[in-house]
């Protein structure tokens, strides 16, 4: 899919250094931003139902945003950390299709990066805790990304500039595959671009075939073979996403969060959140607010 790198902006949240030990153990941590490692000592790992992926010096590692994983330390880890909001014009993902932990090899370049990073962003480390559970709120989302609002033009830029060279190290790795071997058709991507900014309306899979002027079969296979989904499980994926969104950086309730993605009730709202993220909204809102 190719995608114009002008319609994507990162909002800076925490970039900071830190030294980790046993206490860093944490299970089901599922994120609504990115986050970005670089390991110079120790050992760690990053682990879900599918891969246990080993932290070790001289790499990189990044988390897209709401990719269900679980964090492990056994005795002590080095780490630089970013962590950045992602937001698009289009609201469809640069890692749409790799929801996964990539790992690359950290060259000199970006080692100077974060260092830089750090450098004219100071005073954006968590300072609270390293359990996601204290520190992924909702006062301290908004508190952080009111500091961009303060900094410099010139800062602005350079963030944005060295956060997307961070980004481009993942996207030229091999671990960084789409899951349709030829670009998507128009209509297909069309369909997806609609999914995204019309949740809250009442989509069926033949109401999105129509849209794409294609038999509902027909549409649905295509639709399998260049995203990996079928329509519906497309559409459950992008509505829990916006509404893990909406819990974490809004004060709406269960209720108004259900209509403003699309679930006719609450219930069965519940019951597609803890399929897609396994978790409940309440054990989600735990997990990210005070």
């Amino acid at each position: 899919m190719g995608k114009n790198l002008l319609g994507y902006n990162f909002s800076l949240l925490h970039i900071d250094h830190v030294k980790l030990n046993s206490k860093w153990n944490y299970t089901n941590v599922i994120s609504p931003y990115f986050r970005i490692y670089y390991i110079n000592e120790g050992e760690g790992f990053i682990t879900n139902k599918q891969d246990k992926i080993k932290l070790e010096p001289g790499y990189f590692y990044i988390i897209p945003s709401f990719t269900l994983c679980h964090l492990f330390c056994k005795e002590h880890l080095s780490q630089y950390f970013l962590h950045f909001f992602e937001e698009s014009t289009e609201g469809i993902s640069l890692f749409e299709d790799n929801r996964k932990v990539i790992k690359v090899a950290a060259c000199d370049t970006d080692v100077t990066n974060f260092q830089r990073l750090l450098e004219i962003n100071p005073c954006r480390g968590i300072n609270r805790s390293d359990n996601p559970k204290v520190y992924e709120k909702h006062a301290y989302y908004k508190s952080y990304q009111e500091l961009n609002k303060t900094v410099s033009d010139a800062v602005h830029f350079e963030t944005q500039g060295i956060v997307l060279q961070l980004i481009s190290r993942f996207l030229n790795s091999r671990s960084f595959k789409s899951k349709a071997p030829d670009p998507i058709p128009s209509k297909i991507l069309e369909v997806m671009r609609y999914i995204q900014v019309n949740l809250n309306e009442n989509l069926t899979v033949n109401f999105l075939a129509n849209k794409a002027n294609l038999h509902q079969d027909y549409f649905s296979r295509l639709f399998l073979k260049y995203t990996g989904q079928r329509p519906l499980n497309y559409l459950h994926e992008k509505r829990i996403e916006r509404a893990q969104y909406l819990i974490a950086t809004t004060e709406l309730s269960y209720i108004e969060i259900a209509e403003n993605v699309g679930f006719e009730n609450s219930s069965h709202f519940s019951k597609i959140f803890k399929k897609v993220t396994s978790l409940t909204p309440g054990e989600y809102k735990k997990q990210n607010r005070v």
